[in-house]
């Protein structure tokens, strides 16, 4: 009787083991070096909406719309800002999103929401082309001279939001918004946040 040799498959087996392991480490470490990286360029600069700083200007971030209206992230940071204008703590609101999306044009539902609620529309602009985190920072600064800006999103994003921001050259303080969203939804995002985007965004201001 042949017997079969278990050796090969033995030496696939350690090395797959192997590269499993170097790859657990790698995503370990860069998630660990990114949350760091955030940690540090946001530390201090991330409030809710009784303890903001005044500033010339309030960035509120775009997120989906549907049948003209925001859902609930983005109508939690149009009801902060809201809240920061009548407050005397800004002058000017900029909307920033995807002006484009098939789903909706996210700025135009944004400027319409905040005017319907009594907001001037001379005290609002847009960004149609706020495509992401990084985009809207640049932009507000590079086409609309944005020097300083409270950032208006949720708790996830903020720290991010403040990073970025300050790398396009924003003196940037985020402002915590409301959501009335699912517990999974919130979660969801977090750990998209650690896993994904905050890498992302380290390796965006590095490049």
């Amino acid at each position: 009787m042949r017997t079969v040799d278990s050796r090969p498959a033995a030496a696939v087996r350690v090395v797959v083991g192997a590269v499993v392991i170097a790859v657990i480490v790698v995503v370990e470490l860069t998630v660990t070096v990114s949350a760091t990286w955030l940690l540090a360029r946001s530390a201090g600069r991330v409030t809710d909406v009784d303890d903001a700083p005044s500033a010339p200007v309030a960035i509120v971030f775009g997120s989906m719309v549907r049948d003209g209206q925001p859902l609930s992230y983005v109508r939690g940071r149009l009801d902060t800002a809201e809240q920061l204008y009548r407050s005397g703590r800004v002058r000017h609101l900029l909307m920033s999103g995807n002006g484009f999306s098939p789903v909706g044009d996210e700025v135009a539902v944004m400027s319409a929401y905040l005017r319907a609620k009594g907001i001037p529309a001379t005290s609002i602009s847009v960004d149609p082309r706020g495509f992401d985190t990084a985009d809207t920072c640049r932009r507000a600064r590079d086409v609309y001279g944005v020097e300083r800006a409270l950032l208006v999103t949720q708790d996830f994003h903020t720290r991010r939001a403040v990073a970025l921001c300050r790398v396009a050259g924003i003196d940037a303080t985020a402002v915590r918004a409301d959501c009335e969203c699912s517990t999974w939804s919130l979660a969801r995002n977090h750990i998209r946040e650690a896993l994904l985007a905050a890498p992302k965004a380290m390796l965006t201001s590095i490049g």
